[in-house]
């Protein structure tokens, strides 16, 4: 059996990881300032995580959601209280897009009603609802278009977002506060304040898709928390985990549960619990958030320093590098040369940078030099 051929992949083996590092088969160190897809959030083989993960298997690595596990309990009031969200019910689940397939659902029920407006360049999962409200074609089959309810609208537009909302047929808006895949475009303050005030006025259901965003890597635990509003959702994956799947979906206690209406198999299982622990006592334990901001505000002062840069995008470690070329040349040659991982997006000019939240100064120093001597290299 072959594998099913559906990831352009560059030439790169990782065998081991340590911090901000991986190594190759070859025992060749990479800078890893992607984190695959923003999921490294503590960094590769941190000793709390693996111990605690390791101590987690040699007594129970799974039984279903039939039954009492504590850990759920330590991991909804930890995360709670670290978010500053603690008024907010958890519900556990596996992946970003079955965290926002379970909010998109829950939207339905409190409402009864189907259309959802979401954003353009939104990317919210590969799933059935998750994936028709991603603004992207390619990726809905015609099985998906059964959710055609979905709405694209602009950001920054509130009378677009209130001439739709006024037809009363809408059950969710879904947004990201920072676009991760769509480009690092971010909505005004002022525009997701408007966005909640309108939700209110029409009762429709404010979901806020904080799975890159979350979890520290904006400035803030939630990116969100820059604009002074309270969704009524926030679903949350990639960080959650640092690895180990793991997703969870923050819900306003004004939404009632009811028995069966959500549900999972693996999800809230005893490692994926153990994992995110681990996370969350690494972020407090080693102040990863002001670690963030310190190194944040050292990249954006370095960055632009290069002339070729046309724009900083995002927030935090969240950040987007935006050239008047495609980027995909640069990007080959920080990986084959320089031996440093980056990321791409829709937007095909932009370079994205999410590292762990565990990066120091020197490491971005060497970024930055490297990237100086490829744009160099190619005459940019």
């Amino acid at each position: 059996m072959k594998l099913f051929d559906v990831y352009p992949l560059y030439n790169v083996t990782p065998e081991k990881g340590e911090g901000v590092y991986v190594y190759d088969e070859k025992g060749q160190k990479y800078l890893d300032l992607y984190g695959g897809h923003a999921v490294i959030s503590i960094g590769h083989a941190h000793p709390t995580y693996v111990e605690r993960i390791t101590e987690q298997v040699n007594k129970l690595g799974f039984y279903s959601n039939a039954i009492q596990n504590p850990l759920q309990v330590e991991l909804a009031e930890k995360l709670g209280r670290l978010s500053n969200c603690e008024e907010y019910n958890l519900f556990l689940c596996n992946s970003g897009a079955e965290a926002n397939e379970n909010a998109l659902k829950l939207a339905s029920f409190h409402t009864n009603k189907k259309r959802v407006i979401a954003f353009k360049n939104a990317f919210h999962g590969r799933t059935s609802a998750a994936v028709a409200a991603t603004d992207n074609g390619a990726i809905n089959a015609p099985i998906n278009n059964q959710h055609s309810v979905t709405t694209f609208l602009p950001f920054n537009q509130l009378h677009s977002l209130d001439y739709e909302l006024a037809f009363g047929d809408v059950c969710a808006v879904i947004i990201e506060p920072i676009q991760g895949v769509g480009g690092l475009d971010e909505p005004t303050t002022e525009f997701l304040q408007g966005v909640q005030q309108l939700c209110k006025k029409y009762n429709v259901v404010l979901i806020l898709d904080e799975i890159q965003s979350g979890y520290g890597r904006s400035g803030k635990f939630f990116a969100f928390q820059h604009h002074d509003i309270e969704p009524d959702i926030i679903t949350v994956a990639k960080g959650m985990g640092n690895g180990f799947p793991i997703g969870g979906v923050l819900i306003h206690p004004r939404f009632e549960a009811k028995y069966g209406m959500l549900g999972t198999t693996f999800g809230g299982n005893h490692l994926a619990c153990a994992a995110a622990l681990a996370v969350l006592e690494v972020i407090e334990n080693e102040k990863l958030i002001d670690n963030v901001n310190e190194i944040s505000a050292y990249f954006i002062e370095k960055a632009k320093k290069i002339k070729s840069l046309q724009k900083l995008k995002g927030r935090g470690l969240m950040l987007g590098m935006e050239f008047e070329q495609n980027v995909s040349e640069i990007r080959k040659e920080l990986i084959y040369e320089k031996k440093i991982f980056t990321g791409g997006s829709s937007n095909k000019n932009l370079l994205r940078i999410l590292p762990p939240l565990t990066i120091g100064k020197h490491h971005i120093d060497t970024f930055l030099n490297s990237l100086s001597d490829v744009l160099k290299n190619q005459n940019l």
